[in-house]
């Protein structure tokens, strides 16, 4: 299994290598610069935020690895952006509690036909509406929740610019779901839900032995850890790239009540190494072939296990081009299955996707909340695709 640590910092022009990638500062002066199958999707995407200030770009193919960055973390001063820089990277969170729920799931600590009232007191229960909701529904966006709590909206009109979530905590989240009526029966349909899987963050938390430990921690022994992941974290303590909202700085992002559905930074390098984990236990990579980045440490048999789980199909959507994993979205293609997941908070846009047949893997990050027209996103998303292609 292939696994990308984080590396050291690149302090110049030039490269250096971490994690098996190799490291390109792209606008410094005299530096040597990517190769072409890296260089040319790597601009693309920087060329689709012309606003942003930071852009880091990490790619895949086959046993090739480079991450390119471009720009300073903020607009005024900062230092060189490098594959190691943090990025808050919102919803891409959800990718990370889908496979602490597949770990979960491996040790035996919860299953996912378990239903909410295995977890919570019957007080606490959403008002029902057909059959029980399961972690399964959860993770899949068909629970029936709603996209977002009741009740949040109006106690983030103030923050809504800058932390809409900040005030909302766990006791929130509970008393709003036991007064929540859920909108469609569970399982009957695919409806995004921060809440649900915010809710799904805390119940793992809720299921591991002991239940004391938040989500991040949680988070950062079953699967950061092993993983050698040691630049993602759910707090906003470590340095990280300033986020920008139409030119204005935005302060860091917090979400404490639902953590589980977009509290994570990361940085290329460490999101790579996700991925890499990933492709590598996928059951399209060639089996028996050896690793070529070392493994930072023994990964637990469970966590090898749920690399595997996490991405195995759920369900098939109405228009059949689409699927859904734990968490992940996948696009059905003649050439192979691309799975994708996108974020953002109110500074930072992410991307993250892989095609397990062409082992290919692409991570897109920068300093600027989303725009409208989903440009860097799509962009990165149309990258990965060229991955795939010869020359």
């Amino acid at each position: 299994m292939t696994l990308g640590a984080a590396g050291a910092e690149t302090t110049g022009a030039g490269t250096s290598e971490a994690g098996g990638a190799a490291m390109y500062m792209a606008d410094a002066d005299g530096g040597p610069r990517p190769p072409d199958w890296a260089r040319r999707p790597a601009d693309a995407i920087r060329a689709a935020a012309p606003r942003s200030r930071a852009v880091a770009v990490a790619l895949r193919h086959g046993d090739r690895r480079a991450v390119v960055t471009y720009g300073s973390t903020s607009h005024h001063g900062g230092i060189p952006v490098t594959a190691d820089t943090r990025f808050e990277i919102g919803s891409l969170t959800k990718c990370f509690t889908a496979l602490l729920l597949a770990e979960q799931v491996a040790r035996g600590e919860v299953a996912y036909g378990d239903a909410l009232a295995r977890f919570l007191p019957p007080e606490a229960l959403p008002r029902p509406r057909g059959g029980p909701i399961t972690l399964l529904h959860l993770a899949t966006h068909t629970s029936g929740l709603p996209r977002l709590p009741p009740g949040l909206l109006g106690g983030a009109a103030a923050d809504w610019f800058s932390n809409p979530y900040a005030r909302f905590s766990t006791a929130d989240l509970l008393r709003a779901l036991a007064r929540t009526r859920p909108h469609a029966r569970p399982g009957e349909r695919v409806r995004y839900s921060n809440f649900g899987v915010g809710l799904l963050g805390h119940l793992l938390t809720r299921a591991a032995p002991g239940g004391r430990q938040g989500y991040g921690d949680l988070l950062a022994a079953r699967v950061l850890g092993p993983l050698g992941l040691s630049r993602t974290s759910c707090g906003p303590d470590l340095p990280q790239a300033t986020g920008y909202w139409h030119g204005r700085a935005r302060p860091p992002w917090l979400i404490p009540g639902l953590a589980g559905a977009g509290a994570v930074r990361s940085s290329a390098c460490d999101l790579l190494g996700l991925l890499d984990a990933v492709l590598d236990a996928a059951p399209d990579t060639p089996s028996g072939s050896a690793p070529s980045v070392p493994v930072p440490a023994p990964v637990p048999v469970t966590l090898r296990t749920a690399l595997v789980d996490v991405v195995r199909p759920r369900l098939a959507l109405r228009d059949g081009g689409k699927r859904l994993a734990l968490i992940w979205n996948i696009r059905v293609r003649p050439d192979g299955d691309v799975y994708h997941h996108s974020g953002g908070t109110r500074g930072f846009s992410a991307f993250a996707g892989f095609s397990p047949r062409h082992r290919t893997a692409l991570v897109a990050l920068t300093n600027t909340t989303p725009a409208a027209d989903q440009a860097f996103i799509q962009s990165a998303y149309n990258a990965l695709l060229s991955l795939a292609r010869p020359g």
